[in-house]
């Protein structure tokens, strides 16, 4: 890692000196869709981070050629010290390609080349050499379509790290909304949902908010499963039996929880008001409100693992990979929450 003389503006407004500058490992994410385009794109922006793109050097000439970006492209080593990051200049860790990737054409050929990237980007943080991860979007069904059991980038980060129970969040400026459960079918919500999971997730929330955002006293709204949150199990039970005792003894262990809150009630401004977060049961419940605040500039954080990984709210995008109009927003500012997270880690160790 690189350490330089920088100044960092914390929480609590108190000027802290000699704060590294963060190495950042980006994976590109799936070849055929925006994620070299977006990669490309932040590339010509400022970050005050060293970043390292995994991803194969000739996907990038080749994308910056059909795009007209003028880029300078550095390999590096696996053990190098990453350079400060500069603008128009990609440094790339190269991991090639079976196929040569076209835009918008899926191949799951190149599938278990594109895991290889993501678990050397995992790879790069669990041996310290960068401090944060930032991945580009990925296409699920060719994985799966390749042989490979693949349900997300959370699910596979988590279990390439040792994390038992990975807490998936989307944040920005307005809001940050975590789930208790993540990609799964609607039917089997319910079931995977029991107390001692809603506390587990409930503890991470609370640890990974004090610790990693700064927030002395996470205030946490539990959303419902049912309409009404169940109108006191006139329309479900799982609230009585299951997501109020959960609240209650995070409640009772000291925690600032509160709920369950219908979902149409919590993310209501009056109520947003009174929390930090909201944890939404299920993919849908949560989402859809998130990105409709702030499409674009919504940041997708995996809370519950030894590292630091953030991502974008937003998928593929086949149909615009080479066409130039990708919006690159997204992947900016998980890069700037990549770096403003490991920059208050460095100030707590």
């Amino acid at each position: 890692m690189i350490f330089l003389m920088t100044k960092y503006l914390n929480q609590d407004n108190s000027t802290i000196d000699q704060i590294m500058t963060p190495s950042i490992a980006v994976s590109t994410g799936e070849p055929a869709g925006i994620g070299p385009d977006i990669c490309l794109a932040a590339t010509m922006q400022a970050h005050d981070a060293c970043i390292v793109f995994v991803t194969d050097p000739f996907l990038i000439e080749t994308r910056a050629g059909l795009l007209g970006i003028e880029i300078e492209i550095r390999e590096i080593e696996s053990n190098q010290q990453i350079p400060k990051h500069r603008q128009g200049i990609m440094q790339v860790l190269p991991i090639r390609f079976q196929h040569p990737p076209i835009p918008g054409e899926l191949d799951p050929e190149n599938s278990a080349h594109v895991l290889d990237i993501i678990d050397k980007a995992i790879d790069l943080c669990k041996t310290g050499h960068c401090d944060a991860m930032v991945t580009a979007p990925v296409q699920k069904s060719i994985i799966n379509q390749a042989g490979i059991s693949f349900t997300g980038h959370t699910e596979w980060i988590a279990q390439n790290t040792g994390s038992d129970h990975p807490v998936m969040m989307l944040a920005n400026q307005k809001l940050r909304v975590c789930l208790a459960t993540t990609h799964i079918p609607l039917d089997q919500v319910p079931k995977s949902i029991t107390r001692e999971s809603l506390c587990q997730t409930i503890r991470i929330i609370h640890s990974d908010m004090r610790h990693k955002f700064g927030l002395e006293n996470p205030r946490i709204a539990v959303c419902g499963l049912n309409p009404h949150a169940g109108e006191s199990g006139h329309l479900g039970n799982q609230e009585v039996e299951t997501l109020q005792p959960a609240v209650t003894a995070m409640q009772n262990a000291g925690m600032s929880v509160a709920g369950p809150i219908p979902a149409d009630t919590a993310f209501t401004p009056r109520s947003l008001e009174k929390c930090d977060v909201v944890l939404a049961m299920y993919h849908d419940q949560g989402l859809p409100v998130i990105k409709h605040s702030g499409f674009g500039e919504v940041v997708n954080v995996t809370l519950g693992l030894p590292i630091i990984r953030t991502s974008v709210d937003h998928g593929t995008a086949l149909e615009l990979a080479g066409t130039g109009k990708a919006e690159h927003s997204s992947l900016c500012a998980a890069l700037d929450m990549a770096i403003d997270l490991s920059k208050r880690r460095s100030t707590q160790s």
